[in-house]
């Protein structure tokens, strides 16, 4: 078999996250350097910044910020810690709205302490809390399934049919 060397990288999307190490800047000037033109920016490399400017600059390096990465971790046997899930992920809106993106990746979350079912039900009821405000920011909930080993305290939303049953469930886009 042949390998065919990959010339375009003009569809691609690198997450800021596999280039950890580099500072968002750094990731802007690389990533645009090498022909890669989108850029999923996870929310640890905002802290301290200015959202909008970090937008504006990603934008004048030529690329596109396809996401931002995440939101999310709303299952908890505590309800004071899934309200505070919904908090973060009203502040992952905001965020994405002002970085210029229109969809958040969501890690859904899980809680060992309670059955897949009880996570998945606490995932929609999240989900569903906050739609109406990303619709309002134009933003989209993009429910990323993992691996079921990670099934334990990352996500419950093992599968893409989990994922697209759960969307459909929430008559969501």
């Amino acid at each position: 078999m042949s390998t065919i060397p990959i010339t375009d990288l003009s569809r691609l999307c690198i997450h800021t996250i596999t280039t950890k190490q580099w500072s968002i800047e750094e990731a802007a000037k690389n990533y645009s350097a090498n022909g890669v033109n989108g850029i999923t920016v996870w929310r640890d490399a905002l802290q301290g910044r200015d959202i909008k400017q970090t937008g504006r600059m990603l934008r004048y390096n030529g690329l596109s910020v396809v996401s931002l990465c995440r939101g999310g971790f709303f299952p908890s046997k505590l309800i004071n810690k899934r309200e505070l899930a919904l908090d973060d992920n009203r502040r992952a809106i905001e965020e994405a709205f002002q970085l210029g993106t229109k969809m958040i990746v969501l890690v859904c979350g899980a809680d060992p302490e309670q059955s897949l079912e009880d996570s998945r039900k606490q995932i929609h009821e999240g989900i569903a809390a906050i739609i109406p405000e990303a619709q309002a920011a134009g933003v989209k909930l993009a429910i990323e399934p993992l691996h079921p080993m990670y099934a334990n305290n990352r996500s419950a939303i093992n599968t893409l049919a989990q994922a697209n049953d759960m969307a459909e469930a929430l008559n969501s886009p």
